[in-house]
C-alpha cells in the first residue's frame, strides 16, 4: 500500500525482501508458500478470491485453527463457487453461440479466462449481474482487439473504426464480409445489455459506448504505427498504450450492471480513465510489428532490453503507488473505486514475469482449475 516518495517504507521493503529471499528453504510450510507469493505479488496487489483459496488450505496447517471458522470459510467458498460455476456454464453457451456466428478463426477463444480475470474483479454473490455483463463485454472487447491487432488491413481498421464510431446495425453494409457478423452481435449484444438494466440504469450503456469507441480509436492508432512501421518514441507508446490495454474501458465496464451506488458520479469518474498508466507497462507486444514498451524505451535511450525491462518495472511499481494514493485520497463513498483497483490485480497474475496468460493460457491452467474445480472442498 505504498505511495510515492515514502523513503522509510521502501528501505523497510527492501529489508524485508532481502531477508525473506535469504530464507528460501528454510522455511516449513504453509509459511513458505506464502513467502513464495508475497515475493512474486505482494499481497495488496494478489486477487481477493485468488488468496482466499490459498489461504483456506494453509489455515488448516496452523497450529491453534479454529476448526468452525475453516469449516465455515469452506462453506462460503463452496457456495460461492457452486454460483461461478453457474455463470460460467450460462456464459459458455453465450460465448459459444457467438464465436460460432461471427466466425472469426484469428481470434483468441478465452471464455474461461476471461471469467477468471472477472471473478478477480468481484466475486461477490451480489455481483453476479455486474459480472455477466462485465464478462460478456470483454469477450465483445477481445474479438474487436484480434480483429484491429491480428488480422484486418489498415484500411479496414478505418472502416471497422468508422462503423463503430456510428454504433448503428445500418454501417453493416460498409464493412467487409467478414466483419459483419461481429458488428451485429456487438451493437445487438449492447441493446440487450441496455434492455436488462432497471430503467433508472439505462443510461449506463451510453457511458461504456462512450469508452468502447475511445478504445476503437486507440486500436486503430497501434494499427498505423504497425502498418507504417512506424516506431513511437516511448512517451507516445504510453500515452496509446494505456487506452489501448483496454483497462481504461473495462474501468467502466465493471460498473454497468454493479448496484445502485454505480451512480452518475462513478461513471463521470471513471469514463475520465482514472491513473491506470500501469496497464500500459504490463501490455507487451502484439502479434503484428507495433513495438512494445520495452522495445520503444531501449531503443530511445540505447539500453538492453534487461535495462529497459528493469526501468520499466521501476515506471510499473511508482504506477502502482500513484494508483494507492489516488484509492487513499478519494471519496470513501465513491465505493466503485475499489472494484477498479481490483481490476488492476488479476493482471499481476496474468502478466507475471513478462508473460501474457491471456494469449498463452497454459501458464494461467493451474489457477483456473484450482479456482473453478479443485480448491477447498468442504
Amino acid at each position: 500500500m505504498a505511495t510515492p516518495g515514502e523513503q522509510a517504507l521502501d528501505e523497510a521493503i527492501s529489508f524485508s525482501r532481502s531477508h525473506l529471499v535469504s530464507m528460501n528453504g528454510k522455511l516449513a510450510s504453509p509459511l513458505a508458500k506464502q513467502v513464495s507469493r508475497a515475493l512474486d505479488i505482494p499481497l495488496p496487489r494478489f486477487p481477493k478470491r485468488l488468496e482466499t483459496m490459498h489461504y483456506i488450505v494453509e489455515y488448516e496447517k496452523e497450529e491453534g485453527h479454529d476448526p468452525m471458522v475453516l469449516e465455515l470459510a469452506r462453506l462460503d467458498f463452496n457456495l460461492c463457487r457452486s454460483l461461478h460455476l453457474k455463470e460460467l456454464r450460462d456464459l459458455s453457451l453465450w460465448w459459444k453461440e457467438l464465436y460460432g456466428n461471427v466466425k472469426l478463426s484469428y481470434a483468441r477463444d478465452r471464455l474461461v479466462e476471461n471469467y477468471f480475470w472477472t471473478c478477480g474483479v468481484f466475486h461477490e454473490e451480489d455481483y453476479s449481474r455486474a459480472r455477466m455483463l462485465f464478462a460478456k463485454t470483454f469477450g465483445l472487447l477481445s474479438l474487436m482487439d484480434d480483429t484491429f491487432d491480428v488480422y484486418a488491413t489498415l484500411e479496414e481498421c478505418y472502416i471497422l473504426n468508422e462503423a463503430i464510431q456510428r454504433w448503428d446495425e445500418s454501417a453493416v453494409s460498409t464493412l467487409p464480409e467478414y466483419m459483419r457478423m461481429f458488428y451485429i452481435n456487438l451493437v445487438r449484444n449492447f441493446k440487450e445489455f441496455e434492455d436488462s438494466l432497471q430503467p433508472h440504469e439505462k443510461y449506463r450503456v451510453s457511458y461504456v459506448r462512450k469508452a468502447v469507441k475511445l478504445l476503437s480509436k486507440y486500436y486503430l492508432d497501434e494499427a498505423k504505427w504497425s502498418s507504417e512501421k512506424y516506431a513511437p518514441s516511448f512517451k507516445e507508446h504510453v500515452e496509446v498504450s494505456v487506452i489501448s490495454s483496454g483497462f481504461p474501458t473495462l474501468a467502466v465496464v465493471l460498473l454497468m450492471g454493479a448496484g445502485d451506488l454505480a451512480n452518475r458520479e462513478a461513471f463521470e469518474w471513471a469514463i475520465g480513465v482514472p491513473d491506470m498508466d500501469i496497464a500500459s507497462y504490463k501490455k507487451g507486444k502484439n502479434k503484428k510489428d507495433a513495438a512494445s514498451s520495452v522495445e520503444c524505451y531501449a531503443k530511445e535511450r540505447g539500453v538492453s532490453g534487461e535495462e529497459a525491462a528493469a526501468a520499466i518495472a521501476g515506471m510499473a511499481e511508482h504506477a502502482w503507488r500513484t494508483i494507492n494514493k489516488s484509492f487513499m485520497d478519494m471519496d470513501i463513498a465513491l465505493l466503485p473505486a475499489q472494484l477498479v483497483v481490483n481490476l488492476t490485480k488479476t493482471p499481476e497474475v496474468i502478466y507475471l514475469g513478462g508473460r501474457d496468460a491471456y494469449t498463452f493460457t497454459g501458464d494461467l491452467k493451474d489457477f483456473v482449475v484450482s479456482l473453478f474445480v479443485n480448491g477447498p472442498t468442504i
